[in-house]
């Protein structure tokens, strides 16, 4: 039943993407032109994006932005000019369900019909961005979030990472 959920999805952002290049989730709308990828963020939202948890962080060379929470040192990180940067302290990834089935394809591409990065979810353009999930104070309101859940406060107005123990923040 999951991966046919997931089938779903993936068909539907495909069929999205061919037809505007621009995805609204949980929303009717986009907010802007230049927006690629936007989320319903309604007051008293508590849902944020989660990121890859990876064993370790992937090596050569990924795209420069790739995100992901890595289990080796439990640390979210950002790929950028061939190096990894830490976005978070050491957290906790006990809480982390490990994902063991087996991959397949080579995920979905928003704004172009070939992306040149690999990933589960690549957002390509080069005039539009991706709108964060919004949350106020979300140490605050999130009450169980996920190792990896990343956002924006709209309270201190600054992104937000989890990173399984505490809320880093980065202006």
């Amino acid at each position: 039943m999951k991966s046919i959920k997931n089938i779903s999805i993936a068909t539907a952002l495909i069929v999205f993407n061919s037809l505007c290049a621009q995805v609204a989730i949980e929303k009717e709308t986009i907010d802007g032109n230049s927006t690629i990828l936007d989320f319903n963020n309604t007051s008293g939202n508590t849902k944020g994006l989660i990121l890859p948890a990876v064993q370790v962080a992937p090596a050569g060379s990924p795209a420069n932005g790739t995100f992901v929470f890595d289990r080796s040192d439990d640390k979210i990180k950002m790929y950028e000019n061939n190096t990894w940067k830490s976005l978070s302290d050491a957290g906790n990834s006990s809480a982390v369900i490990a994902n063991s089935s087996d991959e397949t394809g080579n995920g979905v591409v928003i704004g172009t019909q070939a992306g040149s990065a690999e990933g589960v979810l690549v957002l390509e353009s080069e005039d539009k961005a991706m709108i964060l999930p919004k949350i106020s104070s979300p140490h605050l309101n999130v009450k169980n979030p996920y190792p990896g859940m990343v956002c924006y406060d709209t309270a201190s107005k600054t992104f937000a990472v989890f990173d399984g123990t505490l809320w880093n923040y980065w202006k």
